[in-house]
Order: structure tokens, then sequence, then C-alpha cells
């Protein structure tokens, strides 16, 4: 299974609903980097992705995005073979 990373903070609907996708998905284990615990992460997160939203989403070196951007990929059916990439 590949390496899941996602950039977070603990009071945000979207990131919770990622993780619940995930987890639905087989994902068992998620990285996360709570940015609202240390703003060198939320700058470090801005400048990897160009974006200011949580959540971020890597899988592996993939940058997925947000959770519409993650949803769309399930629903495409293209989140399984990235997992099992």
């Amino acid at each position: 299974m590949s390496t899941v990373t996602m950039y977070c903070t603990a009071v945000c609907p979207y990131c919770s609903r990622a993780e619940m996708l995930l987890k639905q998905r087989g994902v068992a284990d998620i990285h996360k980097i709570r940015i609202d615990q240390d703003p060198a992460q939320r700058v470090a997160m801005m400048e990897r992705t160009g974006r200011r939203t949580v959540p971020q989403i890597y899988i592996n070196d993939t940058h997925v995005g947000g959770f519409d951007d993650l949803w769309a990929l399930d629903r495409a059916q293209g989140l399984l073979p990235l997992l099992n990439s």
C-alpha cells in the first residue's frame, strides 16, 4: 500500500471526510501533518502545494489535492490504482 500524507487541522470536516474515504479504501495509516499546531508546516504546505486550504493529500509523491479532488478521483476509479501502486 502507498504512503498517504495529509496536511490537516483539528477541526476540519473535509479532513475527517478524506480520512474516512481513505480508510474505506483500505488505508490503515495516514501520516497527518497538523498545520494548526505548527505555523512552519502551514508555510511548507503552501510552498509544496500552492494551496492554502486543508486537507492537502499526497499519495506517495503524487499531490491529489483536497477532499473534492480525492472524491472525484475515487469516483473516476483512479484512487485504488494510485493507492496500490
